[in-house]
């Protein structure tokens, strides 16, 4: 697809801004599907901006165009975190500037459209030009969101404590079943027992073998002393 094609007037560009703009799926998915590659779709994403400098996510973010920004992260290698000329936003920030402007009515959505952002990649520790990070942008009048960006930076910050299973270690299926092959974290108790040598004194005799019971024997007397 060249960049200055044009449909009904509008380069693809502009109509991309358009999509973003306006919650356009329809558009914004006809012309995904008119790309010849993931590179290229890839490229047009992450590259279309605004003439104030204005991504396609920001676009979406500033609008609070659910839909639309759920699309554009299911796009090949998408950009989440791209920045914006002006301010020095990431999306995660224009979103949060959406919110604060509009009625409490509208929390729980925008909670929810946050939450996704944070899922699928969107970093909360970066700083526009004002210094400012998202969670310093959210209207103090507005906790659970304060609350929701938080338990995600400490689900980061002690996402070490936890180490993958080992490939032997049994799997929960209801787990495997909803989220693929995704795998388990578990955490890792690496302290040793002191006591482990009495244990293996202490195991029960298999009978199986003469020698092995003199043996055994011998041990448990001596133990004794």
């Amino acid at each position: 697809m060249a960049d200055d094609q044009e449909h009904e007037g509008a380069s693809v560009k502009e109509q991309l801004i358009e999509a973003c703009r306006r919650n356009n799926v329809d558009l914004l998915q006809e012309i995904i599907s008119n790309c010849k590659s993931d590179d290229e779709i890839s490229d047009l994403l992450n590259n279309t901006t605004t003439v104030m400098g204005n991504h396609l996510y920001h676009e979406a973010a500033l609008q609070g165009n659910y839909e639309i920004i759920d699309l554009l992260l299911d796009q090949p290698n998408f950009e989440c975190d791209p920045i914006s000329r002006i301010e020095g936003d990431t999306p995660l920030h224009s979103a949060i500037r959406w919110i604060n402007s509009e009625p409490p009515q509208q929390r729980d959505f925008g909670n929810a459209l946050v939450t996704m952002m944070l899922e699928a990649g969107s970093g909360t520790r970066v700083r526009n030009k004002a210094k400012l990070t998202p969670l310093q942008l959210v209207d103090p009048r507005n906790p659970a969101l304060r609350d929701l960006i938080q338990k995600h930076e400490y689900a980061e910050l002690n996402a070490g404590d936890f180490v993958d299973a080992p490939p032997d270690a049994p799997k929960n299926n209801n787990n495997a079943a909803a989220k693929g092959n995704a795998k388990a974290d578990v955490f890792v108790d690496v302290r040793q027992d002191a006591d482990s040598d009495d244990d293996d004194d202490d195991a029960e005799f298999s009978g199986s073998d003469e020698e092995e019971r003199a043996e055994w024997e011998r041990r448990r007397k001596n133990k004794g002393r």
